[in-house]
C-alpha cells in the first residue's frame, strides 16, 4: 500500500502551533478525513500538543509530517481504513518527558494527552535530534509493516 505524506516546516515560534492547526486541518481532505470527524479533531489535537513540545520545550524549529494511506484509483474510500501517523522531528538531543500536573497547572499534560489519545507513540532519535510519533487507527484494515518500525521507546502496545 502507498503512503501519502505530507510535511510543513516549523519555525521555533509557539505562534506555529496554529499555523500547524490551520495547515492539518487543510490537508485532511486531500487525505479522505473529513474536517468534521471526530478522528479529525483527535489529528488536530495530536500535532497540537506534539508541535507546542517541540517549539515550547526544545526551542528548535521542527518538521511536521503526516502519514496517510495513498488516495489511489478508488478515490477516497480507500483511505477510509489504515493507520494515520503524525511525526514531529527536531534538531534537540532532549528526549521528551512526561510530566503530572496538578490541579490547576497550566502545563503538563501534553504527554498525557498524547498518551491518551494515540493508539501508539514513542520517539527515537534522528541525527542529532530525535523524532517524536504517534499513530491513530482507523478502520478495521492494519498496515502491517506500512511505517519504519520505532528504534527507540514505545509508550502503548
Amino acid at each position: 500500500m502507498q503512503v501519502l505524506q505530507m510535511q510543513m516546516e516549523v519555525r521555533a515560534d509557539p505562534a506555529e502551533v496554529g499555523r500547524a492547526r490551520k495547515w492539518a486541518r487543510s490537508r485532511l481532505a486531500g487525505s479522505g478525513i473529513g474536517v468534521d470527524e471526530p478522528l479529525a479533531e483527535t489529528l488536530i489535537l495530536l500535532i497540537s500538543e506534539l508541535v507546542t513540545n517541540a517549539v515550547v520545550h526544545t526551542g528548535c524549529p521542527a518538521v511536521l509530517r503526516m502519514l496517510f494511506p495513498d488516495v489511489g484509483p478508488a478515490g477516497a474510500a480507500e483511505c477510509c481504513a489504515g493507520t494515520v501517523r503524525v511525526e514531529v522531528a527536531d534538531i534537540s538531543s532532549r528526549p521528551p518527558r512526561r510530566r503530572r500536573a496538578e490541579g490547576d497547572d497550566t502545563g503538563g499534560r501534553g504527554l498525557e494527552l498524547v498518551d491518551g489519545l494515540a493508539d501508539r507513540w514513542g520517539w527515537q532519535p534522528e541525527g542529532n535530534g530525535k523524532r517524536i510519533w504517534c499513530e491513530v487507527d482507523r478502520g478495521a484494515a492494519s498496515w502491517v509493516g506500512a511505517f519504519e518500525a520505532p528504534r527507540a521507546v514505545t509508550n502503548r502496545a
